[in-house]
């Protein structure tokens, strides 16, 4: 029975560590974003099996299988952030103007004909 590869990714500030151990080898790279990153240990995979044809990779966040699949999948299916638009400057309150003008008679509208 083959030994399985292991892929783990650990986070980096912006970008991530992806260390490869397997075939009594280990191989280290970087890469910007998680999604990146899982695309580099394929290469890396290629890189260290060769031509075998059957083959396992564990991929782990920090160790850990699970936390690593949430993780990718978040990645590969979150929405891109809209971008937020700024909000237009409110007008500062018109000054209210005399509804009617002064004397006792109310206004008439004008007519047009």
């Amino acid at each position: 029975m083959m030994e399985p590869i292991e892929a783990n990714y650990v986070p980096d500030g912006d970008d991530w560590t992806i260390t490869i151990v397997g075939r009594g080898k280990t191989l280290t790279a970087t890469a910007p974003g998680l999604i990146a990153a899982r695309d580099r240990a394929d290469q890396l995979v290629e890189e260290l099996a060769g031509d075998e044809k059957t083959r396992t990779v564990v991929h782990r966040l920090d160790g850990d299988a699970l936390e690593f699949t949430t993780a990718y999948l978040h990645a590969r299916l979150a929405k891109p952030a809209e971008p937020v638009a700024e909000k237009p400057a409110e007008d500062k309150p018109a000054e209210k103007k005399a509804a009617e003008p002064a004397g006792d008679e109310p206004a008439q509208a004008a007519t047009s004909s």
